[in-house]
């Protein structure tokens, strides 16, 4: 899984900049789907991801959730792979507004790394500005795709 940034995880089919969704779990349904519509996860996965979104909250702040199935999800993931979403109308995250949903299906303990990896852009204040005013999916694997200096020190 470190072997894969978190662009080679993107597949371009699964970048959605004009989203819609009425809540939060028709946002994290429109993940999923997105996900199994690349073939990286069965059905079954999406309502792993529902599960945990009920369980905990995949809000990370800065109006970006990053929504993924429980453990019991995992034998549904078929490869590891990453959906972007992107909601033009906030969707209501128990109160907060949300325009960026990073949807993550990975198996064993990949979601780990993913989740590492994401943190690192998300905390740098202008890389998650570059996220969410992407405006083509070239955008959005731009601002996932880690600098020459942090390939070249790994």
């Amino acid at each position: 899984m470190a072997e894969h940034t978190l662009a080679e995880l993107l597949d371009v089919s699964a970048i959605h900049l004009d989203a819609r969704a009425d809540s939060k779990e028709a946002a994290v349904r429109a993940c999923g789907e997105a996900l199994v519509r690349v073939g990286a996860v069965q059905p079954a996965y999406v309502d792993a991801m529902l599960e945990r979104e009920r369980t905990i909250s995949t809000y990370v702040g800065e109006g970006v959730a990053i929504p993924h199935g429980t453990l019991a999800g995992k034998e549904a993931v078929v490869r590891d792979a990453l959906c972007y979403l992107r909601f033009p109308t906030p969707v209501d995250w128990d109160g907060e507004p949300v325009t960026v949903c990073v949807g993550i299906a990975a198996a064993g303990d990949g979601h780990v790394e993913v989740l590492a990896q994401l943190a690192q852009v998300l905390m740098d204040p202008d890389q998650a500005q570059a996220l969410r005013d992407a405006t083509r999916p070239e955008d959005v694997l731009h601002v996932l795709q880690p600098s020459q200096e942090e390939v070249g020190s790994q």
